[in-house]
């Protein structure tokens, strides 16, 4: 019996899943079986610093030996550490954090602060964008209430902008607006970045209106982009920034953070996470943050970048779209079909919601060979569909 059919037994089967079954992992390599796979996915933008980082396991021992587990009844100096080193890392001006332990719940709270400091009931997001899953980031996640939002109601009014549709910005913000939340870099539509003049124009319009604007960096935070955040290649400071998925580097952990003024807004009582904060989760966020900077990875993130945006278009792929690792691969033909080819050439990709679009998330520990790699199996796989001219 393998793991997918062992795992039917008694796991609802609600994933779809590849045709590989990893054993061990370390570096930028997937071990199946015999089979050795460049992992340019990182399991969905998590893996930061690829598998078996020294840095992380040295402070995973540490933690786990010194204290495993406890609450936010008591204070801790590595949460308090943790703390530090986001608040340092994150825009000019963000230097409050909330811990919590998934994008979803992150932006949950982050919806819910906004609604609750305004008082107002509608917010506005914008199409293909993606939140999570549970009901205030289900309702602001484009396409979820036709497909498996199956909560009779969402919690605010939801409006969805079109994408760098400049010119319709000023038809959906106003007075009546409780926040505005984004993802720079739409990661699950495609890895699209958007327009510049787009973004500032709703980021003028949040403040003057009294809007909060929150920038969802739960993919493209934490150096992916080349920068700390997304926010610093837009050049805005959003009113609250979430961020998930590789802040932790493969450990359960994600973050708001606020400036001043909602800080002091927010009081005992407000927000609450039973693991969120914890000791262990806490130690990787600050060995996170110091391992992208002791080992220059934001640098490496712009270099490589570059030379992929060189390389297009080749093979199959005719643009690139994107910023630094949260990059997107347009494709000529169906890109699940491309990602199955490349898997051939053991090499893992992610898919979007764009069926013309592979993502490329790998560890930001990347090296300029595997790079190559990649580039070279794409100039093997074919234009157009076998058989087909």
């Amino acid at each position: 019996m393998n793991a997918r059919e062992h795992e039917a037994q008694h796991l609802l089967q609600v994933y779809g899943q590849l045709a590989i079954e990893p054993t061990s992992a370390h570096g930028v390599y997937l071990q199946c079986g015999d089979r050795k796979i460049l992992d340019l996915y990182g399991g969905h933008a998590v893996a930061a610093l690829g598998y078996g980082h020294p840095a992380m396991l040295g402070a995973l021992k540490t933690q786990a030996e010194s204290m495993f587990f406890q609450s936010n009844a008591v204070a801790l100096e590595v949460r308090a550490r943790a703390a530090d080193a986001l608040a340092d890392f994150a825009p000019a001006g963000l230097n409050y954090v909330f811990f919590v332990n998934s994008g979803s719940e992150a932006n949950e709270n982050a919806l819910r602060i906004a609604c609750r400091l305004t008082g107002r009931s509608q917010v506005i997001a914008l199409e293909h964008g993606f939140h999570g899953r549970t009901a205030a980031a289900g309702a602001v996640t484009w396409g979820a209430k036709k497909k498996w939002y199956g909560f009779p109601d969402t919690p605010f009014n939801v409006d969805f902008i079109p994408r760098d549709q400049t010119g319709a910005v000023a038809d959906f913000i106003s007075g009546d607006t409780a926040a505005v939340i984004i993802e720079l870099v739409q990661g699950l539509g495609g890895a699209y970045d958007l327009d510049v003049d787009f973004v500032q124009r709703i980021t003028r319009l949040c403040a003057e209106n009294g809007a909060l604007l929150i920038v969802d960096e739960v993919q493209s935070g934490m150096g992916r982009c080349g920068q700390p955040f997304a926010a610093d290649i837009y050049e805005i400071r959003p009113d609250i920034l979430t961020l998930a998925k590789s802040i932790a580097g493969g450990f359960p952990c994600a973050a708001i953070i606020v400036g001043d003024e909602i800080a002091k807004s927010l009081g005992p009582g407000d927000l609450g996470s039973t693991f969120g904060g914890g000791p262990i989760a806490c130690a990787l966020v600050e060995t996170v943050i110091d391992v992208i900077k002791k080992e220059g990875l934001m640098d490496n993130v712009r270099e490589l970048s570059q030379i992929i945006s060189g390389a297009c278009p080749v093979g199959p792929v005719e643009s690139i779209q994107g910023k630094g690792f949260l990059l997107g691969l347009r494709c000529r033909r169906n890109a699940a079909d491309i990602q199955k080819e490349l898997l051939a050439h053991n090499i893992l990709v992610g898919n979007s919601a764009d069926p013309k679009v592979l993502r490329l998330l790998p560890p930001l520990i990347l090296e300029r060979q595997h790079i190559e790699t990649l580039i070279d199996s794409l100039a093997e796989i074919s234009e157009a569909l076998p058989g087909k001219t």
